[in-house]
């Protein structure tokens, strides 16, 4: 696959149904604004980022910005665009065996009742939601692997945020042995599980649906999409420039 490189990041430039035909196996992470500012700063996540399969356009911000640079990206596959059409596409496939993680008590439970019932069979085999921090709890991160491993799982898709769901992925992946397909999700279990809304497809189009988000958990994200997020636009004109420094890997 053609990719353009953003930022040091290689973006896969390829359409939704090439990457459902060309998935059967690999790690999949949905790079954005706040993906490509953390990969400036955050070694771990480069390695996880340097180890994925497949990365593809999660924001329409970085489609424009690919125009910008003169490599246009030919379409946005948001990971809650490519996960309820990975599900579908493989309605009828019994190789296909999820487990969600991540999420709220009780929230992903929510979202495999309601795809099982979208989709007419057990596709989502098990779901849970981790305590906050579980990351940094050996413990619990081993009995979450022998979770999944029992579930008979054979897509594993995490959705507890970035960087935490990439490097959570790259760190226990090969302890995994079942699971061929691993999906980094943010926060599509919510949408999913209908706990959170999406932003109107207007806006999403627009590129403003950092906005609604922005209005539906200032609290939250108020530091990433004021503070943190708008140095990205100085580093694209730098490299448009050719002025940009990769950071060391």
């Amino acid at each position: 696959m053609d990719a353009i490189n953003i930022l040091n990041v290689q973006v896969d430039n390829v359409s939704l149904n090439e990457l459902l035909e060309h998935l059967d196996q690999g790690v999949v992470y949905t790079p954005n604004v706040d993906h490509l500012i953390k990969l400036q700063s955050d070694r771990e996540f480069q390695e996880a980022y340097q180890a994925a399969h497949f990365r593809v356009c999660d924001s329409k911000v970085l489609y424009y910005v690919s125009r910008f640079l003169g490599a246009p990206l030919r379409e946005k596959i948001s990971g809650s665009d490519l996960f309820p059409a990975f599900y579908e596409y493989h309605r009828h496939n019994p190789d296909i065996r999820i487990f969600l993680l991540g999420a709220r008590e009780g929230v992903a439970r929510t979202a495999q009742q309601r795809i099982n019932a979208k989709i007419g069979r057990d596709i989502i085999v098990d779901a849970h939601s981790p305590s906050f921090g579980f990351e940094k709890n050996e413990a619990e991160c081993d009995a979450i692997v022998d979770l999944i491993n029992e579930s008979g799982a054979t897509v594993l898709a995490v959705g507890v945020g970035a960087p935490k769901q990439e490097k959570w992925i790259h760190k226990y992946k090969d302890r995994l042995p079942n699971v061929r397909i691993f999906l980094a999700i943010g926060a599509t279990i919510d949408f999913e599980a209908g706990s959170l809304s999406r932003a109107p497809q207007w806006m999403s189009a627009a590129g403003l649906e950092w906005l609604y988000r922005l209005a539906m958990e200032p609290h939250r994200l108020w530091r990433r999409y004021l503070l943190e997020d708008p140095l990205f636009f100085w580093l694209v004109l730098k490299q448009k420039l050719n002025l940009y420094i990769a950071p060391n890997r």
